[in-house]
């Protein structure tokens, strides 16, 4: 028994110690370098990009009519229906013509009164002029026939110019649309009295196709404007560079492109701005008089623009951006950037970088400047995925 004992007891040592040999030969194996920590980097290319500035702006109707009584009266009839397409020269009011009907008959009489008394006042003159070759009559007689002539004449004149007074007055008892457009509520209705030319318009109508959108500029983004192109930063002769895009207040894009009609000359000295007014077609009435929107308006092109993804980009504690590179010996190293804008997901850098530099887009919370690292393609995309695609590990293809 003491045998058996004494055998396994031996047996069980040595396997305790071949497992201890075997464990310090694999701890003393896993204790060799670090393997070289992996980033993902993008090189620098100049490419050709469009530079846009956003402006804030407002939606303005293009034609704006207040309609208004030219004449004072009473309201007969309303005869359109609130809120509705309305056409140039429709009947919108009627206003009681009987007063105004009256007084063109009123002017036709005395005219006609005046051009029934010429023939008889025009022959006395013709004979006292006879007579006065003949001494007959004095020089009085003949001044004061030609004076009731020309007196007679000045009142046929008089009464044609109140007749097509009378007669204007009576047509402007029919109030009709001076635009083609929307119109809006009405302030009157009918039974009530209106005067010539007050100040609360009867209804307001507003052509909405095509739109007027006006934003305002800064005269400081003006000013580096022109600093760009005096430059040759950006050039503004592209084909496109009048159109402009339109963000509405949700955040979508409006399907069609406008025009800039104009840039204003005055600036506005309280908030150092001018104005510039683009067209926009508007066939399904989607935007509205007063509507807040942003337009997108092409400033030039960038012919050899540097961009680098936002994600390559981290500030220090002063908020100073900067970004990681892989020199040519492969190692990392810290740029101060100066960027203009954003770009979509992308940053314009300005300086601070140059073609062929290779940015580290992934991996930047492992290395610190002057590690040296192993630098493989980013692909975008490729973080989605949970893992970095690398020359070794291929995207798949179907």
């Amino acid at each position: 028994m003491k045998n058996n004992y004494r055998v396994g007891l031996m047996a069980a040592t040595g396997i305790l110690i071949a497992g201890l040999m075997f464990g310090g030969c694999g701890q003393q194996k896993a204790s060799g370098p670090p393997p070289m920590p992996e980033v993902a980097v993008v090189t620098i290319q100049p490419q050709p990009v469009t530079l846009t500035t956003e402006l804030p702006g407002r939606t303005s109707a293009y034609l704006v009519a207040e309609v208004r009584p030219q004449v004072g009266g009473i309201i007969q009839k309303r005869l359109f229906a609130e809120g509705a397409d309305v056409r140039t020269g429709q009947v919108l009011f009627q206003i009681d013509p009987a007063l105004y009907q009256a007084a063109l008959d009123n002017a036709k009489a005395a005219l006609a009164r005046s051009e029934a008394n010429l023939t008889a006042i025009q022959l006395r003159a013709d004979r006292v002029r006879e007579l006065l070759v003949d001494k007959a009559v004095s020089q009085q007689d003949y001044d004061n026939a030609a004076a009731a002539l020309r007196q007679t004449q000045a009142d046929i004149q008089f009464g044609k110019a109140t007749v097509e007074t009378a007669r204007i007055n009576l047509r402007y008892t029919t109030i009709a649309a001076p635009i083609s457009g929307r119109i809006g509520k009405s302030s009157v209705t009918e039974g009530a009295l209106v005067t010539a030319q007050q100040p609360t318009p009867l209804a307001t109508i507003q052509q909405l196709d095509p739109m007027y959108v006006d934003v305002t500029q800064s005269t400081a983004e003006i000013l580096r404007l022109r600093r760009l192109l005096q430059e040759g930063q950006i050039d503004q002769y592209g084909k496109n560079q009048q159109k402009v895009r339109l963000m509405m207040g949700d955040g979508t894009e409006y399907p069609l492109k406008g025009n800039l009609q104009f840039r204003d000359i005055t600036v506005d000295p309280t908030t150092g701005s001018v104005i510039l007014r683009i067209v926009f077609p508007n066939p399904k009435d989607i935007l509205l008089p007063g509507m807040f929107v942003r337009a997108l308006v092409q400033e030039g092109i960038n012919k050899q623009a540097i961009l680098i993804p936002q994600q390559a980009v981290s500030r220090d504690p002063k908020g100073n951006p900067n970004t990681l590179i892989v020199d040519a010996t492969g190692k990392v190293v810290q740029r101060p950037l100066t960027l203009d804008r954003a770009l979509g997901d992308a940053w314009r850098v300005t300086s601070g970088l140059a073609p062929g530099d290779r940015v580290i887009v992934e991996g930047m919370l492992k290395v610190k400047p002057g590690v040296t690292v192993k630098a493989v393609p980013f692909e975008k995309g490729a973080e989605d995925n949970g893992k970095m695609k690398t020359a070794a590990q291929p995207a798949k293809t179907k």
